[in-house]
Order: structure tokens, then sequence, then C-alpha cells
């Protein structure tokens, strides 16, 4: 049965799949695995835009590992199959929540932390910073726990699924809480002179830039004391599924077939962002609906270097007369101590580009991309990009540690796949 992805652009056949049901039955599919010589993955729900979940041998479908384990105190274990769209809503029924997270929910938990899934925080990290446990099987067949303290538990945490299958993750969760949500139009020109202050005034800062004009969609989100004030029904449509969902891919439909009407149209989108603001529970906040299938590249530089980031990018697009729908989006995190996150070792910005489906723009995607390692670029794990381990190697200072780590847990490549061979080595 062949594996598609959510984007569409990648797929494959494995040779067996299955869907366990507990972790004895993942450490079964390791051992047989290893007995048979086939490589074993476990994939989530395929929103990662690369091959990092492909496998020829034995494919492990999650959907039979969901829902929470345990509840303790400030810690909530869950199992690794669970969707973010249904943890949410389970920790919601008991009060609590997560500090932050991104605005994709159809990710599973296991996914979502293996490839470096991240929201945006001044002071609050992506989701692997929020772990504090791990329970993997290993390639030897052994089920593994893992804490702070451990060179596993720093490793696994964005770990590509290369070192082990996770089966359960523990969260650090705190109690549910409110976001001020405000939404403004403003120029990039005034945003690049201000990013320092817009950063540090801001719990979370989200600003998407649409191409050929000089207009920024700017997200910010503050926790709030309440009362509540949500969008209304008819508020909540307009923008959430009509403008971002419904209208957006009208125009990128009619930008794919007259790619000259882009500018256009860009420019008649800018003149229609207006501002709005809600206080509302934060999962609902941080998260957003995607119905428009995109490809995307990201990347993460060093928080001091994002203003060049963004200039190179505007003056390469409008240079090379690249005509874009999408909006660049623009996200910040903390440092983090997972040793392959993004954002190890530095307060760290994302710039992430879009194309529409139906028409890839491989150029565009490359133009960037060499804007971004000239400036020590770290590329998304589970987004579109070049970078092979001699680059990786540069970037991460901790990359030889893990995959010294991975030589010892799993010296035959049990977890190994094509994708894997060329961003580790």
């Amino acid at each position: 049965m062949a594996f598609v992805n959510w984007a569409g652009n990648q797929s494959g056949t494995p040779a067996e799949v299955r869907t366990p049901a507990s972790v004895a039955d993942v450490v079964q599919a390791v051992r047989d695995a290893a007995a048979t010589a086939r490589r074993v993955r476990m994939i989530g729900t395929g929103h990662s835009f690369t091959g990092v979940a492909l496998t020829d041998g034995i494919m492990l479908r999650p959907g039979g590992l969901t829902g929470i384990r345990s509840y303790a105190d400030d810690r909530v274990t869950v199992l690794a199959g669970t969707p973010l769209r249904r943890l949410n809503e389970l920790l919601d029924r008991h009060g609590l929540a997560l500090a932050n997270m991104g605005d994709i929910t159809d990710q599973t938990v296991a996914g979502a932390i293996q490839t470096g899934t991240h929201g945006t925080g001044r002071d609050s990290g992506g989701l692997a910073d929020q772990v504090v446990e791990l329970e993997l099987v290993l390639a030897d067949g052994s089920v593994a726990t893992v804490a702070p303290g451990e060179d596993l538990f720093d490793a696994a945490r964005v770990g590509l699924g290369a070192l082990g299958i996770l089966t359960a993750v523990t969260f650090r969760v705190e109690p549910a809480f409110l976001l001020h949500h405000r939404r403004r139009k403003l120029a990039l020109g005034k945003i690049l002179g201000s990013l320092d202050s817009l950063t540090s005034a801001n719990e979370h800062l989200d600003f998407f830039w649409l191409p050929h004009t000089d207009a920024c969609l700017v997200k910010t989100n503050n926790r709030s004391p309440g009362p509540a004030r949500p969008p209304g029904a008819v508020r909540h449509w307009l923008d959430n599924v009509f403008l971002e969902n419904t209208v957006f891919g009208a125009a990128c439909a009619v930008g794919g077939r007259f790619p000259d009407l882009i500018p256009r149209i860009n420019e008649v989108s800018a003149a229609a962002l207006g501002d709005s603001e809600a206080v509302d529970v934060s999962y609902k906040v941080f998260t957003a609906r995607r119905d428009v299938r995109f490809l995307e590249m990201e990347y993460a530089v060093p928080r001091e270097h994002l203003a060049q980031a963004l200039r190179e990018t505007r003056d390469l697009i409008e240079r090379m007369d690249w005509k874009i729908t999408f909006p660049v989006e623009v996200r910040v995190t903390p440092p983090s101590d997972a040793w392959l996150s993004t954002a190890y070792g530095r307060p760290s910005a994302y710039v992430a580009c879009h194309i529409y489906r139906p028409t890839p723009n491989p150029a565009y995607f490359e133009g960037v991309e060499d804007v971004m390692a000239r400036l020590y670029g770290r590329p998304h794990w589970g987004k579109l990009h070049t970078r092979d381990a001699a680059y990786l190697s540069k970037v991460y200072p901790r990359f030889a540690d893990f995959t010294a780590l991975r030589d010892r847990l799993d010296p035959r490549r049990l977890f190994a796949n094509d994708h894997l061979d060329v961003v580790l080595g």
C-alpha cells in the first residue's frame, strides 16, 4: 500500500504496513525487521514535505497509539500517535495547556517532535523544549525511558526517528490560559526597523509579508487575565475560512494560470488586510486552518540576521522577477538545548517560503536557500531543502555527537531511509 504525504510530493511503497496497538507491538515490529534484514519507520500524518517518514521495509502507522496515558501535576504522558488536535482537546478538558505550539494540529505528537515543529515565542520554545521524558524502542528491541541529564534525551527529542521509535512523550504543561490575539497591517520597512522592539514587546510574534508589496499582516499573542472575548462565529469564518482559505485558494489558482497577475492579486490582498483582536483560549489562538495545499521551505537563522535575511529575500524576488503568491512567514524562538533543534544554542528567527502546490518553483526555493545558507541558516527538518550532512555538520555544534550516538545505538541502520542517508550521512 503506497504512502503519500499531505502535499503530494513524497510517496513510497513499504514492504509491509502495521498498526501497532501497544509498545509490545512496536518492539515486535523492530525485532521482526532486524531478523529479516528490513528497515522500519513509524510515520506520522504525512505533514513533512521531505522523505523523512518513508521506508521500503516495515511502515508503522500511528493510529493505534493514541490518547493520554497519565496525568501528574504539571506533567502529561501522551501516546506518540496522538494528533496534536486531540491532545489540545484532552488537555483543555483537564484545565491544562501547552505553553506554546505551532499552527498545524493534524500532526502526531511524535512526528511533530521528531522534525522539530515549533511555533513562535519570545520566551517559550518549540514542542521539543516542552518535553520532560521520552519512551522509545531502540534497535535492539529494548524500551528506553529517558529524561533530562541523559545524552539520549537531548539527542532524541529532535531525533528524526533515527535513534528509535517513539511510543510515548511526557510534556510539561500548565494551567489553561487566555491569549490576547491582535492582527494588524504594517509596512515591511517599518517592521525591519523595529524587529527588536516588536520581538521584546510580545510573547508571540508572527508576521506574513506579501511579496510584490510592502504590506505585512502582523499577529501578536500575549497572555491575558480575561475575560475571554472570542471572535464571533461570523468573524472567525470570514478571517480563518473564507479569506485565508477560500479566497486565498482562488487567488492561488488564478495566479497559477496567469502568473503575470500575481503582483496585482497581492496588491488587492494587501488592501483587504484589516485590524482585529480577540481574547481566547491559547490553543485556539495558536492554531490555524490550512486548506490550500502548498510546498514549503523554512530556515532558522540567528535572530540578529533576520532583517538581512528578509531584505535579501525581497531583493532576490524582485531581481529574478519571480511571481510569488504565498506570503513569506516569519517567527522567532529562544535558544534550545535539543541537539538537532534548529534553535540549538541561539535565539532564532524563522523565514518560511511557500509555493502553491500545482505550480512549484524550485528556483525560488534554491535562491532563498542560498541566502539563508550564507547566514548560517538551519533548514527545518520536515520542510524542503537541499542541504546534506557535510553542510549540516557545520551549523549544528552537536551534530557529530548525534551521529556517534546513532552509530552506537543503530549500527545496522534499522531506522534509516534514503533521506536520512543524505542529511545524516
